[in-house]
């Protein structure tokens, strides 16, 4: 049976291909093939919002070659991702390439791996309409709250700016971030540390902790001030020694988010690297066999799940490498989110056994740091808990306590493969190990450190911390983060500093106006809510028409009474220089952005319309295009000034630098080096109107020497005529065309 799988990632299908024998083609659609047409909103409001697709400009081709091979398919698997985006495009291609129903089925798979992909091919079924309606639904409500509420922003703000459902929210996270910094003030606090000595001479540390059995907090110097006096000539005891034995469980299996968010804390990997890396480790990686192998299950997932021979590989490899002992009594099972969905395993690797030293050298760098994040996160989270002995040990000195806290570790557990569990670990019972204390024994206060301290504001987000906010707000979904933060950048409304992301003066205005006008869709809460009804759509206890009826009644109303609340107020963006001076007028030029970035302007357009690019990339590239000044031997006839190269619709040629108050102007022409061979001045090299330069000797006409190629100063051994040279070749041959030559 001749079978047609279409997957929609090239390097996929060339993966995939390998695992298959004969009968089976494998080709890719390359992503989607049609989608909203950019020119218009393509949604019919008044049919029940029916999207208007087109094929994709530059996809014909293909989707004819795709059509071709579909008809002369037995039958035809249609393979993209398991996901609501790979269960559209698999409906697309099934319309646009007119697939006969009886022979097309869908088939999915979490992972690449030979074993999977046949099995998966053994269960095919029908397209999943629910899953394309939540991912038409998303599309739908994105295409009309960016086109029906841009036009605002144009009129209002500036043209070209574009709002979007889940970025302007985004954004809104962003700028509230830094408006909440702007407005901290900091407050005072104090801390009081100390170093106490036992009898046998052992030194440990403590801070102070309360009086009289209750936790205080030092807002001031007084206070500071008044628990020093209390112990001032006070005696120091042991009052009390506690101690008890710690579990640190592991963090679970990577979900997109967590993945993110880890990759951009342990390895500065901005999100988009992450992903991009990501799909490459599981779309198939050479490391060394026949074929390509898939390393890891499917990246875009929220569920923590994994399969029972997952979890039993895992089991394996803990026992053979580490011991028994590492491997918990029960196997670890964490618990999804409310809101999570559980489609997909976790993010793991395919073969648990495919440690990542196996794979040193094998794969690029970047592959290799996040599969190993990946491989150790998933070990570890198979692992049995860490054991720490703690101990807290109150020393008091007339009711004023100082608290001593340490442990060691007991039993490493998952910490052998995974130890930083958490980005903000704040762990009251982790310090330096005390020494051996005993109830009422007396110890020595060696030195008591006041120190005044301040609060701080909120730091300010990384791509990480950002992400974990949209996940614990219910914003958006993994698949969807990195295009999100990727967007508001671009767009202009956040900027990196750094591996912080910082509101622009743009972003802030925009956020207000949104806020102002359209706060139905910045809310935090219907944004949330909008993805519940996705996730109910997807599991057909929704119908998308009335998601979509019910968000369109709203939203029309508010877009009537944006128009009475924004009227025609116009906001005046602040113009921020560049500090690049205008070579035209002068000025002083001012950053624009337009639709290939931002660029230097001058503020006196249109009267000077003089640009330059800002990005240091481009300026670098084009210092190194400048050629540098060439200016003639002679002097300007006229002036006296330097005649300087130009370039001419006929030709390069020089004309003087005072140019246009003096229009002197001569032929291109300068000194080869070269003697000439008839009257012993100078060869030229000079150009014609056709721009072909030629050598002539510079007394020319009187001295009538002139020729294509370039002369030297060698002479013909057979007449003793001037050698010439081709031009970029080792060829020379006689002038006088006496037949020597020499060279190819």
């Amino acid at each position: 049976m001749n079978t047609l799988v279409i997957v929609e990632s090239p390097h996929k299908a060339n993966t995939i291909k390998s695992f298959l024998g004969k009968g089976y083609k494998v080709k890719s659609s390359k992503g989607h093939v049609r989608d909203l047409p950019k020119s218009k909103l393509g949604i019919d409001i008044e049919n029940d919002f029916e999207p208007q697709y087109i094929n994709i400009r530059g996809k014909g081709e293909l989707i004819n070659e795709l059509r071709k091979e579909a008809k002369a398919a037995d039958r035809v698997f249609l393979a993209a991702d398991p996901d609501r985006e790979g269960e559209a495009i698999s409906w697309h291609l099934a319309n646009v390439l007119a697939l006969d129903p009886a022979k097309t089925k869908r088939i999915t798979f979490n992972e690449i791996t030979k074993n999977t992909v046949k099995e998966a091919i053994k269960h095919p079924r029908d397209i999943d309409m629910n899953l394309v309606n939540s991912q038409q639904t998303r599309r739908i409500l994105d295409r009309l709250v960016g086109y029906k509420i841009s036009p605002f922003l144009w009129k209002h703000i500036k043209n070209g700016l574009s709002a979007g459902r889940v970025q302007s929210v985004a954004t809104r996270i962003v700028v509230e971030r830094e408006q909440e910094i702007e407005a901290f003030k900091p407050e005072e606090f104090w801390v009081i540390g100390a170093l106490f000595v036992t009898d046998k001479g052992e030194v440990f540390k403590a801070k102070f902790y309360g009086r009289d059995g209750k936790k205080i907090e030092l807002s001031n110097e007084a206070e500071v001030k008044e628990m020093l006096s209390a112990v001032a000539q006070g005696e120091f005891r042991v009052e009390s020694v506690k101690r008890a034995l710690k579990q640190r469980r592991p963090a679970p299996p990577f979900i997109t988010s967590t993945l993110q968010q880890e990759a951009n804390r342990r390895l500065s990997f901005q999100s988009q690297k992450t992903m991009l890396v990501a799909q490459e480790l599981y779309e198939g990686v050479n490391i060394g066999e026949k074929n390509a192998h898939g390393l890891i299950t499917y990246m875009r997932t929220d569920s923590l799940r994994i399969s029972d021979e997952a979890r039993e590989s895992a089991k394996n490899v803990i026992i053979n490498n580490y011991g028994a002992e590492y491997y918990p009594k029960t196997p670890n099972v964490y618990k999804l989110k409310k809101n999570a969905q559980d489609a997909h395993e976790a993010i793991r690797p395919t073969d648990p056994a495919i440690t990542p030293e196996s794979l040193r050298g094998k794969i690029s760098n970047d592959q290799y740091k996040l599969y190993k994040l990946i491989w150790e996160r998933f070990i570890a989270s198979q692992m049995a808990p860490e054991l720490l002995d703690t101990v807290s040990a109150d020393i008091v000195s007339n009711g004023v306590i100082f608290r001593a806290n340490g442990h060691t570790v007991k039993f490493r557990g998952f910490a052998a493969v995974y130890g930083d569990i958490a980005d903000d670990s704040t762990d009251e019972e982790s310090g330096a190990m005390l020494p051996e204390l005993a109830e009422g024994e007396a110890v020595t206060p060696k030195e008591i450190t006041p120190e005044q301290k301040f609060t701080q504001p909120p730091a300010r987000f990384t791509e990480g911390s950002l992400i974990k906010v949209l996940e614990d707000k219910g914003i958006g979904r993994p698949s969807t983060y990195t295009a999100t933060i990727t967007t508001i950048i671009s767009r202009g409304y956040i900027r990196r500093e750094g591996k912080f992301l910082l509101p622009t003066e743009l972003g802030i205005i925009t956020t207000e106006t949104m806020k102002k006008a359209f706060s139905h869709i910045v809310d935090y809460k219907f944004t949330a809510e909008m993805e519940e009804d996705l996730d109910k759509i997807e599991d057909g206890t929704s119908e998308y028409i009335e998601v979509l009826r019910e968000f369109y009644r709203h939203f029309s109303a508010q877009l009537e009474e944006a128009e009475k609340t924004l009227g025609s107020e116009k906001v005046e963006l602040p113009k921020v220089e560049t500090g690049i001076i205008c070579d035209k007028c002068g000025a002083v030029m001012i950053e624009k952005t337009g639709r290939y970035g931002k660029f230097a302007a001058c503020p006196n357009y249109p009267k000077c319309r003089n640009t330059k690019r800002l990005d240091a990339e481009a300026v670098k590239e084009q210092e190194e295009k400048k050629t540098p000044e060439v200016i003639a031997d002679e002097k300007c006839a006229n002036c006296g000034s330097d005649m300087v190269l130009r370039k001419g619709p006929h030709g390069n040629f020089f004309a003087c630098r005072n140019y246009p108050e003096c229009k002197t102007a001569i032929p291109y022409r300068r000194d080869s080096g070269i003697v000439c061979p008839d009257c012993g001045k100078r060869i030229m090299i000079k150009q014609t109107k056709s721009r072909k330069t030629y050598y002539a000797c510079e007394d020319y006409p009187k001295c009538n020497f002139s020729s294509w190629d370039l002369p030297t100063e060698r002479k013909c051994p057979q007449c003793n005529a001037t050698v010439l040279k081709k031009k970029n070749r080792e060829f020379y041959y006689c002038k006088n065309e006496c037949g020597w030559t020499e060279g190819k």
